[in-house]
């Protein structure tokens, strides 16, 4: 069974009121208690009824709900500092966009899409291609078998108890408050 975690270092990190992160976490612990109840519900079904199809479908909503808040949170920090140019990532980042500001407008405007979803700079390692996805919902969108590396909510409970609409606020104050020692970590393990 899974067990939340604990995010609450992230509290005080600069745009983000307490208030929002409180509640925010209080999302992702229900995307944990929904996994385990439906780990536990599906051990105890036929695998041919219709009550089995839903929960297996409903599944994947609540597992990757609970894990892609977890990516976010983790990839999110107090004290961040810029992304080392001499980093591979960076250097990848390049490489793939041109320049990090390239990059950097690229999964900003993704993230200013229109619609409710993530937006994850995902890494194809099979492919050795980074790129900026949508990710609508929890589960529609992923590049099977890609790494994300940076994690951004763009659901609304993230931001507009404390932006309002204005979703670009949020997304400006996202990247002041990235972990990159956290981004990096993922793109080289």
């Amino acid at each position: 069974m899974y067990t939340a975690r604990d995010f609450s270092s992230i509290i005080g990190v600069s745009g983000f009121s307490d208030t929002l992160l409180k509640a925010h976490f209080g999302l992702y612990d229900g995307y944990v208690k929904n996994t385990n109840l439906l780990v536990e519900k599906l051990a105890g079904l036929e695998p041919s009824t219709p009550e089995y199809a839903e929960l297996k479908r409903r599944f994947g909503w609540e597992f990757n709900g609970m894990r892609l808040h977890e990516l976010y949170f983790e990839n999110m920090a107090k004290d961040v500092e810029i992304l080392p140019k001499d980093s591979g990532l960076y250097r990848t980042i390049v490489d793939h966009f041109g320049s990090y500001e390239a990059w950097e407008k690229d999964f900003k405007a993704t993230g200013a899409l229109r619609g409710i979803g993530w937006v994850i700079l995902a890494y194809d390692r099979e492919g050795g291609t980074l790129f900026n996805i949508w990710v609508g919902e929890h589960d529609i969108g992923h590049l099977a078998g890609a790494v994300p590396i940076l994690v951004m909510d763009v659901f609304e409970h993230a931001f507009i108890m404390d932006y309002g609409m204005k979703r670009k606020e949020y997304i400006d104050t996202f990247f002041g408050a990235i972990n990159w020692d956290v981004v990096s970590g993922r793109f080289s393990t």
